[in-house]
């Protein structure tokens, strides 16, 4: 059986490994997929290098448009980011009925509706395993290995970058901003690290799991998304001391009042497993109804563990690409017709629990007068701890943890607490998730 010839747009870090993973694996993945799959053009604005790379017998061009136009190209892998030209190359690979495969989650979490309605009208497959977790097959699983369950909630550290820093700080000692330095000295943090610090690229990925887990369309705006750069070193010294790590977790959950989405620094008590991923690693919770708790951990960028999952992919389509179109696995897991009208909460109607740290003058009563405002909402402490002031200090640090409140409510309570005048510096607050 003649190979299937495959289209790859951009070939930059993922691209050259995927090129190089697939030429070097490729008899276990003929045998794998029941036929070859072969490169056969590439296009890429540096026809130089990417000619250098794939050599003599792969044709390069400049314009990515000549792969889509090719008639005998039968997927299109589109490498080349952003929402602006991938999006319009990847919707007329559609059109000319080329199947997709993409590692673009941001375009999947903003355009994601119009790119999966465009798809199943034309009846080709997008896959996107390499958008979520680099080489996690974080997708597969919850697209078809955990197709059984009614997932209830998924908690993953998705962004290899600010995981990083996070394991820096909490080693060394040291304040993010030097930390972010090294990270970019290192190569782990890009000359312009904002997606990564501020959250917006583990929101793109939790967006994507979100649709996946619960059948809801992709709606990345309506997402809560805060980063690590307000993060001190002393937070996560005070969370340590009391049993828990903070990592930026990408979290999406199934409540009564409808589907929770969001991305931010949480304290994780230090027994679990998710806790003590360290360094770029990146690692996925997923709760089912019937198997329980799942972690999936592995590396979540890179050439090669992000050729890993784009190559499944590919051998995932090239098994299906004669099938029933109607009986391939739908793009979100969900059949088009019965996805769900489930609201995603504003993060004011989130339930969750705090880590508060008050900058406070050091004499009685203080503790009664915060405690007093907690209390008076309903909000119970779980722990506390008061840093014990130093000769001649005349303020303090005191740290509360509380147990589960309406985020709108904590708000209210919080704009109490800052108006004291013995809270001396903005309050801190970091949410808590148990995983439990």
């Amino acid at each position: 059986m003649k190979a299937i010839q495959v289209g790859l747009l951009g070939i930059g870090t993922v691209g050259s490994g995927v090129f190089n993973v697939l030429r070097r694996n490729q008899q276990e993945i003929q045998r794998r997929a029941g036929r070859g799959i072969e490169i056969a053009m590439v296009a890429d604005l540096d026809t130089a290098r990417a000619q250098s790379i794939v050599g003599s017998a792969v044709k390069v061009v400049k314009d990515a448009r000549e792969v889509i136009a090719n008639p005998e190209i039968d997927i299109v892998i589109e490498l080349i980011g952003g929402y602006g030209i991938a999006r319009e190359l990847m919707m007329e690979a559609i059109a000319a009925g080329k199947h997709v495969v993409t590692a673009n989650k941001a375009l999947l979490a903003v355009h994601g509706t119009e790119i999966f309605a465009a798809a199943h009208q034309r009846g080709v497959m997008v896959a996107f395993e390499a958008a979520v977790a680099g080489g996690i097959p974080i997708i597969k699983a919850l697209r078809e290995g955990l197709t059984a369950n009614r997932i209830e909630w998924i908690a993953g550290i998705i962004n290899g970058t600010t995981n990083f820093i996070l394991s820096e700080m909490r080693d060394k000692g040291l304040d993010f901003d030097v930390v972010l330095k090294e990270a970019q000295r290192l190569g782990y943090a890009e000359a312009d690290p904002t997606f990564d610090i501020e959250g917006v690229d583990a929101a793109h990925k939790a967006t994507i799991m979100s649709a996946i887990a619960f059948g809801i369309p992709v709606q990345f705006d309506k997402a809560y998304v805060e980063g690590i750069t307000k993060l001190a070193a002393q937070d996560i010294r005070y969370a340590e001391q009391l049993g828990y790590r903070i990592k930026l977790l990408g979290i999406t959950k199934r409540v009564p009042q409808g589907i929770e989405l969001r991305v931010h620094p949480s304290l994780v008590p230090a027994r679990r497993l998710i806790a003590n991923v360290e360094g770029a690693m990146n690692a996925v919770v997923v709760q089912g109804d019937a198997v329980g708790t799942t972690l999936h951990y592995g590396k979540g960028a890179g050439s090669e563990p992000t050729a890993s999952a784009v190559i499944a992919d590919l051998v995932d389509i090239t098994r299906l690409h004669t099938a029933d179109a109607a009986h391939r696995v739908p793009h979100l897991a969900f059949q088009p017709d019965q996805m769900s009208g489930e609201v995603v909460l504003p993060m004011d109607e989130v339930v969750t629990s705090y880590y508060l740290r008050l900058r406070v003058a050091d004499q009685a009563g203080v503790l009664a007068q915060v405690t007093g405002l907690l209390a008076a909402q309903g909000i119970s402490v779980d722990a506390m701890l008061q840093r014990e002031a130093g000769e001649g200090e005349k303020q303090t640090d005191l740290i509360i943890l509380t147990h589960s409140v309406r985020e709108g409510t904590m708000n209210g309570v919080l704009a109490q607490m800052q108006a004291l005048p013995t809270v001396l510096a903005p309050i801190v607050r970091i949410r808590k998730e148990e995983l439990a």
